[in-house]
């Protein structure tokens, strides 16, 4: 059977915390890392938030972190390397109760590869999203219609299809474009060019 570890009602500070493959975490509830590094190798679906801040912590993933709704934590002041794939941050304020007592700010993601990743319910002011060739929509569901009026090389169109139909409360989206060009029939040149004229893109 998979082991489960839980790091439960703890504070830990200014050390290395390692989610290694194999294991299930239960990330809280109650649990505070500050000032940690967190390397995360572990897959995005042995991750198990719950409750819990990371306070002033550099998050790494060494693969590719796919998958986890990091909506029951807060998050501020945090530093992220590395792939992150289909993560959200953020409250949600349409879930269970525990999704609603997280929260993202004062991050940093500059130095991390974002694809499908969302933001939510949060001040994108407090937020260093990544450059090119990863680009964010912001505030996406207002901008969703105009952005599917436009013309997209290949099947781009498909993902801003998709825009409104987020949850209430998704402030940001952001992808990655040689990952997002290769699965939708252009090239990374092209989609630049496109986005380059649309409104609330950042790049």
């Amino acid at each position: 059977m998979t082991p489960n570890i839980h790091h439960e009602k703890r504070e830990i500070i200014g050390e290395r915390f390692e989610l290694t493959k194999g294991p299930i975490y239960w990330l809280g509830p109650d649990l505070i890392l500050r000032d940690c590094t967190v390397v995360i190798s572990a897959a995005g679906r042995s991750l198990v938030p719950m409750s819990g801040q990371f306070i002033n912590c550099t998050i790494q993933a060494k693969g590719l972190l796919k998958g986890v709704a990091w909506a029951p934590m807060k998050l501020k002041g945090c530093r992220f390397k590395g792939g992150f794939s289909g993560n959200d941050f953020g409250f949600r304020a349409d879930l269970f109760d525990r999704e609603r007592a997280g929260g993202v700010e004062d991050c940093d993601f500059s130095e991390a590869r974002l694809n499908g990743c969302r933001f939510f319910n949060c001040d994108m002011t407090t937020i260093r999203l990544p450059r090119w060739p990863c680009f964010t929509i912001m505030d996406p569901r207002g901008h969703a219609a105009e952005l599917c009026r436009r013309e997209w090389p290949g099947q781009v169109g498909i993902l801003f299809e998709g825009l409104a139909k987020n949850p209430e409360g998704t402030v940001a989206e952001t992808w990655h474009a040689p990952t997002m060009a290769e699965k939708m029939d252009t090239t990374v040149e092209e989609l630049r060019a496109a986005l380059e004229t649309a409104p609330g893109i950042f790049m």
